[in-house]
């Protein structure tokens, strides 16, 4: 072969190449029927992360004897495509039961009456529900369906009814809801914090002993030592809003009269501010006309 066909059948395999590659980098991407999701919340002080495939009803059933999509009695993937997948930051419970933190499958077993919800430690059965071992559960646990007032065309997983400790995983699909309560455990790592910034520090900041006072009424903890807390931090450099919490642990004592002083207090730091703060203004006046009640 001459030099001049050599040349030309290295172009000839380099064009061929070059052309393989941006055939392959120009596939067509078409989205998918049962798209991705990702939903977070933080639970707490715990977060919480689902990540799934929702399907769409397209006319057909769903949860019942016959569905082609979550037939009654039958372990479903919670959703499409992958497997459906539950992350906790710290360890939680979910309906009584401890879970670690850590990533897991959600599976389910819908019935007319009751659904078993599955949480496995394997993340990569996709299709094949039934192929995981049931060794490797984590936690399994019923729960009842409930009737939708209105028909949920794409299958949803969302976060409900929040409270600072708490939250529903609420599944909607059809006519047909399931839920199930997750609660974190805020009141020891909160505990453990106040614990080593304000019980053990010999100088805690007026911020953590705020954040302590606030912590410690509204959970109807030693209500004493919360209006020392905040007292405390009161006492260098007072904030409207911090005089407002002593105010506040000062009625739940049934210290009217001190509740009224630190109200009345509150409020004219919150006008005076800049700019003036109406709504702790209105909250004084609120809270002044139920210790002058309280008191009578």
């Amino acid at each position: 072969m001459t030099r001049i066909a050599m040349h030309l059948t290295t172009a000839v395999a380099l064009t061929a190449t070059v052309l393989t590659a941006s055939v392959a980098q120009a596939q067509i991407v078409t989205p998918q029927p049962s798209p991705k999701s990702t939903v977070m919340q933080r639970v707490g002080l715990t977060d919480v992360t689902i990540t799934y495939s929702r399907p769409s009803l397209k006319n057909r059933e769903v949860f019942g004897a016959n569905s082609p999509l979550a037939p009654y009695g039958k372990r479903w993937r919670t959703g499409a495509n992958a497997t459906t997948s539950i992350k906790f930051s710290d360890d939680v419970t979910i309906e009584g039961k401890k879970v670690p933190a850590g990533e897991y499958g959600l599976y389910t077993v819908p019935t007319a009456t009751e659904w078993t919800v599955v949480l496995n430690k394997s993340l990569k059965q996709g299709a094949d529900v039934d192929g995981f071992k049931d060794d490797q559960d984590v936690a399994r646990f019923t729960i009842k369906p409930y009737k939708l007032a209105s028909k949920v065309e794409t299958f949803t997983i969302s976060f409900a009814e929040l409270t600072p400790a708490t939250a529903n995983v609420d599944m909607l699909w059809g006519l047909t809801g399931a839920k199930f309560k997750i609660v974190s455990d805020v009141d020891a790592k909160v505990m453990a914090q106040i614990e080593e910034k304000v019980i053990k520090n010999a100088s805690p900041s007026a911020n953590d002993l705020a954040a302590a006072a606030v912590y410690y009424n509204d959970n109807n903890k030693d209500l004493k030592q919360a209006l020392a807390w905040i007292q405390k931090a009161n006492a260098t450099d007072p904030k409207f809003w911090n005089v407002n919490t002593e105010a506040k642990i000062r009625l739940k004592m049934k210290d009217y009269k001190g509740a009224v002083t630190a109200a009345e207090q509150s409020k004219k730091l919150a006008l005076a501010s800049t700019p003036p703060n109406a709504e702790y203004a209105k909250m004084n006046d609120e809270l002044v006309a139920e210790a002058k009640k309280g008191g009578k």
